[in-house]
């Protein structure tokens, strides 16, 4: 099958308006992975958090192409994903605290952040953790046949991981609403993708199994939006999966602390100056659907937003340990 290519353009339903409030997602996005280091520091979390600081735009692109009983499964860089597709920030912060108030009642951090109400079905430590359930759970929408689909977040260096050939290779054979995203970040861990995958074009990959590959430019919303929102309607139209590799980049290191030792200065440069939030504010400002002062404004929200929840979480008590052998099985 060949490979389709998505256009960087607004599909019908992405209104201004609506372009204007992906920006406040965005910047609640931005806000809540920027505190990171700062929990990690007053020894307000334990272990690592990953920030997605620089890929705004898929998270929020996809979810947008999503309908209410579309389900997601997320990476160990997940807090976007999540609140992309609509889980209480107030809720995470608690679980990254280690807060009863949290969506695993602060057994689960960073890594493991679910929100089954939202269609969230769980960040992943494991690097390409999340295939399996997302195959799982597109055969059990399947099943019901109410036309939902699943969209499966995943990084390049997963992209190698033997269950990603599984799943794609099950997927295409019956035929299972199923979305593929790559998040391309450039970097696995502190490689760059070049020492990881041979091929440039990660999207070249979904021909083997006989499903269309698209790349699309993951600095840009709309793009991502039209490219998932294309592959949703194929998969909720019975024709099976589709992998959307989406070309981003992390901003910060891999974890809090990360020295980044690894990256190229003047490639880092390059594309912070395509800073997702940055482009999206300047268009919409230079359409007039907002003004500059809307955008200061905006991140002022976003920062005040995540305040509020550290002092929701700060203030939710810790779990009894009597309560430590609970939520082990359903």
């Amino acid at each position: 099958m060949s490979r389709v290519a998505a256009r960087a353009q607004r599909p019908a339903g992405l209104a201004p308006r609506r372009l204007a409030e992906l920006l406040a997602t965005m910047q609640r996005i931005r806000a809540f992975d920027s505190i990171l280091p700062r929990l990690y520091s007053a020894a307000l979390t334990r272990g690592s958090s990953h920030a997605a600081i620089g890929q705004e735009a898929v998270a929020v692109g996809a979810c947008e192409a999503l309908e209410p009983g579309d389900l997601i499964t997320s990476t160990h860089r997940g807090h976007g994903h999540a609140l992309a597709k609509g889980a209480d920030m107030g809720r995470m912060m608690a679980e990254l605290l280690g807060r009863e108030a949290g969506f695993c009642r602060g057994k689960g951090g960073s890594m493991h952040i679910a929100d089954f109400a939202a269609g969230m079905l769980g960040a992943n430590g494991i690097v390409g953790g999340g295939f399996g359930l997302a195959g799982g759970a597109a055969l059990t929408l399947q099943q019901r046949g109410a036309g939902d689909v699943v969209v499966c977040f995943f990084g390049d260096g997963a992209i190698n991981q033997g269950a990603f050939h599984e799943v794609a290779n099950m997927a295409a054979i019956w035929r299972l609403p199923l979305v593929l995203l790559c998040e391309n970040n450039q970097f696995a861990m502190s490689a760059v993708i070049s020492q990881m995958t041979a091929v440039e074009d990660l999207a070249v990959r979904a021909s083997s199994y006989g499903f269309p590959g698209v790349s699309v430019d993951g600095m840009d919303v709309p793009a991502v939006h039209a490219a998932v929102a294309q592959a949703r309607a194929r998969a909720a139209a019975g024709d099976g999966p589709t992998l959307v590799v989406a070309a981003t980049y992390r901003f910060e290191g891999h974890f809090s602390g990360d020295l980044m030792k690894y990256r190229d200065a003047e490639e880092a440069a390059r594309w912070r100056a395509r800073d997702p939030i940055a482009a999206l504010a300047r268009q919409l400002v230079a359409d007039g659907v907002i003004a500059e002062a809307d955008v200061e404004a905006g991140r002022a929200a976003a920062e005040r937003e995540v305040e509020e929840a550290l002092e929701f979480a700060k203030a939710s008590p810790l779990p009894d340990p009597s309560q430590a052998y609970e939520d082990l099985h359903a």
